[in-house]
């Protein structure tokens, strides 16, 4: 395929399969090596320009969904990269695959982020492999859906807090004395900070929380250079959905989007890039909606 070829219009209703999806459920935390319908992280599509040559990046959530798509791309940009994920091995041996295809470094760290000395374990570990940190995407996540208040154990609701906004706490705290000026935090929020769903109670609520502390923490390390940015994407097919979702929500997943379809991880990339590179060095506490159209006003 040539560059003409790739990069021609496309009617962005029709670039992805919309639903209704055959998918099964699995238990959570999900893994891509389970789906039936594969999600696409630019694994073929994605092509670099050397935006993040000489980078070194640490991405939770790296093994799979948004995060692996994100580590291919800032792979196929210039950028070492550590990614951090609970326990799925095969899919993260399978984003270090993709890292390494393209002559970058990948460093893999399983463990629970909700443990703030696993945290700091991970930037350490970054340290010793690549010397500093340049980049540190939160995205890691955990999500249950609940038909109501009463079906939510409060051990749960403390794991989605301790895994979507402890986590990402703990890690700025843990990177920021290996911040350089020019560095950057990219942490993943949700179109459910701005229309949260009935089912998702906790984890809204954490997405309104990350959007919140990441407007914050620009503000406060804007004098030594560090920029703090989120991404807040809609309805996006990764296994987090088959593996936290009711069946029949994931038969119509993203049906209710203007596009009427799922996005799929590598149609956040760019953002993601775009976020770890000097295109947007006048952006800080700034929030960049991803949502298939659903409004955000």
């Amino acid at each position: 395929m040539n560059q003409e070829e790739e990069n021609k219009q496309q009617d962005p209703t029709k670039k992805f399969d919309a639903p209704p999806f055959s998918e099964s459920t699995q238990s959570e935390p999900g893994e891509e090596s389970e789906m039936k319908i594969k999600p696409d992280h630019g694994e073929e599509s994605y092509k670099g320009s050397g935006k993040l040559v000489g980078r070194k990046a640490v991405i939770t959530g790296g093994d799979s969904g948004i995060g692996k798509a994100v580590a291919i791309a800032f792979a196929r940009e210039g950028a070492d990269v550590l990614i951090s994920y609970l326990n799925e091995e095969e899919d993260a041996q399978d984003t270090a695959k993709w890292i390494e295809q393209e002559g970058r470094k990948a460093v893999l760290v399983p463990g629970d982020i909700s443990d703030e000395a696993h945290c700091k374990t991970i930037v350490q570990r970054a340290v010793d492999e690549f010397g500093q940190i340049d980049i540190l995407v939160n995205n890691a996540a955990f999500q249950m859906a609940r038909e109501s208040l009463q079906d939510i154990p409060s051990e749960e609701f403390d794991r989605t807090f301790k895994t979507n906004v402890y986590a990402m706490f703990y890690l700025c705290k843990a990177a920021e004395p290996h911040m350089k000026p020019g560095s950057t935090i990219i942490n993943t929020t949700s179109v459910n900070a701005y229309k949260p769903s009935p089912l998702l109670l906790a984890y809204a609520a954490t997405k309104g929380a990350i959007q919140n502390f990441t407007a914050n923490l620009g503000q406060i390390l804007a004098d030594k250079g560090i920029r703090v940015n989120c991404v807040a994407p809609g309805p996006i097919w990764t296994p987090l959905i088959p593996a936290t979702m009711p069946e029949e929500q994931v038969k119509t997943f993203g049906k209710d989007t203007p596009l009427k379809r799922p996005g799929q991880p590598v149609e956040l990339s760019a953002i993601y890039v775009l976020l770890a590179s000097e295109g947007s060095s006048y952006m800080t506490g700034s929030t960049v909606q991803v949502t298939g159209g659903t409004p955000t006003i």
